[in-house]
């Protein structure tokens, strides 16, 4: 989470300062829902699906930090060869899968990767975990994937991340039910709610979900309310979301939470709180070196076959 917090703030500063071709989508508020994502999976075996918030799931996952700066810095040593520009990178023969930015065509994929793995007689087992936002929810894609896993009993973690805006769009303006659980349900999940912004909470939820998928008993739905603490995008200054609950949420900063909660049972000291900020500052600092000094994609060598990879 705080690798996440260190990368998302440079990141911001460099888009401010013109360094980024293309938008920049920050975590900020989503760190203790994103970092659960990665920790009860196995790269290569598991399959996981961060949306546009989810640094810190890619970071759990076991993604290194240089390859984040890679895709924004446009180096052609990327995953994606620079051809990106912020969140679009993956490694989808390792099960780790890159977002699509149509709304609920993340989750299909997933569905699909699940149910090959089935005619392949891998299930049960592997799980996959697909993120997505309130705003997804009610997007067809989003419904042919919810329906297909449940008809299929497939062994989908689905991560709702209720941020309470869809871009500008008010929760009351975008759902009739009283909770997006009751939407789970309906597609006849087992639902896990949790207060994304409680780290602690949020993990016993994820354990949860990921050991029922992986124990055969069907799809899950985590649903985590938070709130999304920055724009959509840097270019949006959210001032549709009202002052007073910013700063409910203010104090409710979901990485300030989980350090409390961290210190308080004594797993870590202030001191080594401080540490790690810096460690990761420094690491963050020197990724972003790095991806500067590399190369760029050529357009008069252009390699078509660049970002080719084995079938899933």
């Amino acid at each position: 989470m705080l690798l996440a917090r260190a990368f998302d703030t440079k990141i911001s500063s460099l888009y401010k300062a013109g360094k980024i071709t293309g938008g920049v989508y920050l975590g900020r508020g989503h760190e203790a829902i994103a970092a659960c994502g990665g920790v009860f999976l196995t790269a290569g075996y598991d399959v996981i699906a961060p949306f546009i918030r989810e640094q810190a799931a890619r970071i759990t996952w076991g993604e290194p930090i240089i390859e984040a700066a890679r895709s924004y810095l446009g180096s052609a040593l990327g995953y994606m060869k620079g051809r990106d520009g912020n969140v679009h990178r993956g490694l989808p023969a390792e099960g780790y899968m890159a977002p699509i930015s149509h709304l609920g065509s993340t989750v299909a994929f997933v569905i699909g990767c699940l149910f090959a793995k089935r005619l392949d007689g891998k299930l049960p087992g592997p799980v996959g975990v697909a993120f997505c936002g309130d705003g997804t929810t009610s997007t067809g894609a989003f419904h042919e994937a919810a329906n297909m896993a449940n008809v299929e009993q497939l062994p989908l973690v689905l991560v709702v991340t209720n941020n309470q805006f869809a871009y500008s769009t008010p929760n009351v303006r975008e759902f009739g039910e009283a909770s997006l659980a009751d939407r789970g349900r309906g597609y006849g999940f087992t639902v896990h709610e949790t207060d994304g912004t409680d780290f602690m909470a949020t993990l016993e939820a994820f354990r949860t979900a990921v050991n029922n998928a992986r124990e055969g008993r069907g799809p899950q739905w985590v649903l985590a309310k938070t709130l999304r603490m920055c724009g959509h995008g840097e270019h949006d200054d959210a001032s549709y979301i009202p002052r007073e609950l910013k700063d409910e949420y203010d104090k409710k900063d979901p990485v300030t939470v989980a350090e409390r909660q961290l210190l308080e049972a004594g797993w870590l000291t202030p001191e080594e709180v401080a540490d790690l900020k810096k460690q990761y500052a420094d690491e963050v600092q020197l990724a972003v070196a790095t991806a500067q000094r590399e190369p760029e994609p050529d357009p008069f060598r252009e390699d078509w076959n660049a970002t080719v990879w084995r079938p899933y």
